[in-house]
Order: C-alpha cells, then structure tokens, then sequence
C-alpha cells in the first residue's frame, strides 16, 4: 500500500477514532450525563494539565535546537495572553451592545456566564485542533521511519487521546453545545490529525522545525483553560465532600493521561527524531 495512504488511514485512526469511542459518553441519558458533568470537569482539569506539562511541554524542548528554548518559553506565555485576548474578544462579541458589566446590574449575569462558557467550548476546540495537528506530524514521521512504527504509534496517540477527548466533550456540554455539535466539533478538530500528517508527508523537515511551536501553543491553550475556565468553577461547591471529590477526579485524570502517555511518549519521540534526518 503507497504510504500516503497508510498515513491518511492511520491519522485517520488517530484522531476521529478516539473522537468516536470518548463519545460513547453523549449516549448516555440526559439526567446521567447531568450528573456526570461535574464530575468530568475535574477529570479534565487533571488531563489537560497533564498533557501539557507531561506530554506537550517536555516534548517541545526535546524537539528544539538550542537557540529556541529561551522562544518557546516566550511562546508559552504569549499563548496564554494570546488565548485571554481570544477569549475576551468572544465574550465582547456576545455581549453585542450590552457591556457585561449592565447584565450583571440588570440581573441578568446568567447570559454573561452562559456566553463566557461557550468561549471556553471555542477555546477547547482551537487547542485540540492545534494538539491533533502535532499529533499528525508525528504519526507521519514514524509512517517515514517505519511502516510498523506508524502504525504503533497511531494507536497509541487515539489511547491517550480517548480520556482526555471524553473530558473535552464535558466542556462541549457544560458550554452549551448540544450532543450533535458536541461531536461535529470534536470530529471537525479530529480531521487536523490527517492535514497534520498529509503536510508532514511533503515537508516534515519544514514542519519539523515549526513543531516545538505547535506543541507549546497547544499546551498554553490547555493551561489557559483548566487554570483560567475550569478551576474556578469547581469552587462554587466548597463542601467537604465535594472537594474530596474533585481532588480525587483531578488526580484520576493526571495519573490516567500519565500512565497512557508513557508509552505514547517513547514512541513519538523515537519516530519524528529518526524520520526528521531522513
């Protein structure tokens, strides 16, 4: 079979396959996924920090020369602010005339906090698009180095994605999407994988020096909103055993995403290093 094609199949795989199986949580009843919601929120906290700081970070400095790790630091922070600007400007377009500000005076906050929830469903889709997209890049280098090894690899990629596309789908819903656009979205942001690895299939060495970039912007998105979007909303609820609750999820997302990276990481470091120098 020619390669491009291994690679557009097993992006493919990589990235809608993970889609479809986290949303096997959207069949699920209405009044079970209500009560689920909370719940994956913490979850998600603990998988989007993470994949940044245990997967995307770390993994962007590897992949630097030198003279790029005092830039990709300040990438790391110009994301942040960048994706603070986003979010703003999205609240501000919502609001239309109305300032914020008189919504709340008015008596009227719930709009203002429904719209700021639907800007962290937009957030969460730029960041995953951005996330799928390195993830093709990296499948199409291991495909280059080795057909056996690409095909591993895109395995291991939807692995580890599943967990953490199960908490984006709670963020979808607690932000207002229905369960259809919850999935379109997530399926549309999936797709990036196969552009990912069909461009690295005509220029990865181009791509490669442009991907600790893609990678530390993506984690700064996932930052952004787990610190920013997500954790103060667990603090409306400060009894005892609620925050046992959301510390105990938090930590279940952070060991989940840890012990499926760890096999997922080897292989994607091996597979883009190699088919780099080809």
């Amino acid at each position: 079979m020619d390669l491009l094609l291994y690679i557009i199949i097993f992006t493919a795989i990589g990235g809608v396959l993970s889609v479809l199986a986290a949303g096997i949580f959207l069949l699920l009843p209405e009044p079970h996924r209500n009560r689920i919601l909370p719940h994956g929120i913490s979850f998600a906290i603990g998988a989007l920090l993470t994949v940044s700081f245990w997967g995307l970070i770390p993994h962007a400095f590897e992949e630097a020369k030198p003279d790029q790790l005092q830039s990709l630091s300040g990438t790391i922070l110009i994301g942040i602010l960048l994706f603070f600007i986003l979010e703003k400007l999205l609240i501000w377009r919502h609001c239309h005339s109305h300032s914020c500000e008189a919504h709340l005076d008015d008596g009227h906050d719930h709009h203002d906090h429904s719209h700021g929830r639907r800007s962290t469903g937009v957030l969460i889709i730029l960041g995953d698009s951005m996330h799928n997209f390195v993830d093709g890049v990296l499948i199409a280098a291991a495909f280059l180095t080795d057909t056996h090894l690409g095909i591993v690899t895109s395995l291991a990629v939807a692995a580890h994605e599943i967990p953490q596309e199960v908490g984006d789908f709670a963020i979808l819903l607690e932000s207002g999407y229905s369960k259809g656009k919850a999935l379109f979205y997530n399926i549309l942001a999936s797709l990036t994988t196969v552009i990912g690895g069909v461009l690295a299939y005509f220029s990865l060495e181009d791509l490669h020096d442009l991907l600790p970039y893609f990678l530390t912007l993506a984690a700064s998105s996932f930052i952004y909103i787990a610190v920013a979007d997500l954790i103060p909303s667990l603090h409306k609820k400060t009894d005892i055993k609620t925050s046992l609750e959301q510390i105990a999820l938090i930590l279940a997302g952070v060991l989940l995403i840890f012990s499926l990276h760890g096999l997922a990481h080897d292989i994607e470091i091996d597979g883009p290093s190699v088919a780099a120098s080809h």
